[in-house]
Parts: C-alpha cells; structure tokens; sequence
C-alpha cells in the first residue's frame, strides 16, 4: 500500500487507472468499534446524515502524469472516522471535481446546505466516489462528475466541452482530481438554472450556486485548496 503523491501541488493527469477492490478495506476492518462509536456522535449532532456506500483508497501514486490506485468500498462513517484520523498510513480519499467554465470565462461553483456536512463551504459540486462509479472494476471521472454536477445543481456536462486533460492537487483532506468543462451559456444563465433546480428541490445539498469570475474573487467559505484552483483556472485560460 503506498501514496507517493507531493502535498500542495497541481500536477497534470494524462491516464487514470483506479480500480474497485471487492476484498474490505483493511481501515474499516481495523477500526470497527471506533467507527461505530463515532457514528453515533456524528449521527446525534446531524440527523440528516446517512451511513451509505462510498469508496476510500488503499493505494494512490502518480508517476509522470499517470495516476494508478487501488479502493475498497466502505461506509460513510468510515470516511467520516478517517477525516478524524486522516494521517494513517495504509488509507486515503480521493474525489473529482468538475469545473464548470461559462461562456464568458467564469467559474460556477456550489455553496453547501446547512443541513451537510460541509455547510457553507464552497467549493465545486462534487461527491465521493462510489461502487456505481466504477464500470467493469475501472473507474470512470466523468459517470461521478457528471452525476454529481446534475443532482446537486441539474446542469449537464454532456452539453460542455471537456478539456482532455485532468489534473489534481493532493492535499491533507483528500486528493481532488479536476477537469475543466466548458459551457457556451454565460455565468449569469448558467447560476439562474442552477438557482432554479435548488429551488425545485424539496431537499438541496446545496443553498446556491457562486460565480467566481476572476482569480481576485475569494467567496466566503472557500475550501482550502480552492484559492490554488482559482488561480490555476484564470492563469491558464
């Protein structure tokens, strides 16, 4: 098991083989009670909160744009139990982020509900990995973004032009691999639909969408490594 990739750093990402390991994850197994009891932390302060299915991995390394890694389907009171614990060796989360460009060069990103875990942060919607993202035991970037972009804000990536090329960063919370995805619609349309979908919803994730339209703009209650994105986005237009 092994995770080689440097902190902090935007690398390209030119080939992605990640795969879906059916043996469970040797963290889970190991920290049963601990994840149980915590749990029941989580679950008392936030109802709302779900023990569902997603993937954490057990092994992740980058060598000259390639990306290979290793995971295990777990429970979210697992992950939740790693955020605690995040330091150990033999685990580790990894989730995609796509980034939707307007028409008119700006970035459409999500505030988080109250009622999440992550509340008021903001960042690009996005979710973990999980089993259903993965076909053939390969995962597959664009099945998670374009689900998760649809069900929290109901805009399409099949409309967009994605760039080719991803990229991640990897930082202590968990390595975010990012690909742009352009739209024709401009920032202003694109907010109102996303705004529109929120308002439909009965339950959003999220409480509405941000337009960040040059890389001075720092929203309140960005992640911590949005600001790097931000200024990779409008240094590399």
């Amino acid at each position: 098991m092994s995770f080689n990739l440097p902190p902090n750093m935007i690398l390209p990402v030119d080939e992605i083989d990640v795969r879906l390991d059916p043996t469970p994850h040797p963290f889970e197994r190991d920290n049963a009670d601990a994840i149980a009891a915590g749990w029941k932390e989580y679950s008392a302060a936030n109802p709302a909160l779900f023990d569902g299915t997603m993937v954490l991995l057990s092994a992740l390394t980058y060598d000259d744009g390639r990306l290979r890694g290793v995971s295990h389907a777990v429970r979210y009171s697992t992950f939740l139990h790693w955020r605690r614990h995040s330091d150990t060796p033999d685990a580790h989360h990894a989730f995609a982020h796509a980034m939707p460009v307007s028409g008119d060069g700006a970035l459409v990103a999500i505030r988080m509900a109250p009622h999440t875990l992550n509340a008021g942060k903001v960042y690009f919607a996005a979710g973990s990995f999980e089993p259903e993202d993965f076909v053939d035991g390969q995962v597959d970037m664009h099945r998670n973004m374009a689900r998760e972009v649809a069900e929290e804000t109901g805009l399409d990536l099949d409309a967009a032009q994605a760039e080719q090329r991803h990229h991640l960063i990897s930082t202590p919370g968990g390595v975010v691999i990012f690909r742009r995805y352009h739209f024709t619609e401009t920032a202003d349309v694109l907010a109102a639909g996303a705004r529109a979908y929120i308002m439909a919803d009965a339950h959003p994730e999220i409480s509405e969408p941000v337009v960040i339209r040059d890389a001075a703009e720092r929203p309140e209650g960005l992640m911590p490594y949005m600001p790097a994105l931000i200024d990779w986005h409008f240094s590399n237009a």
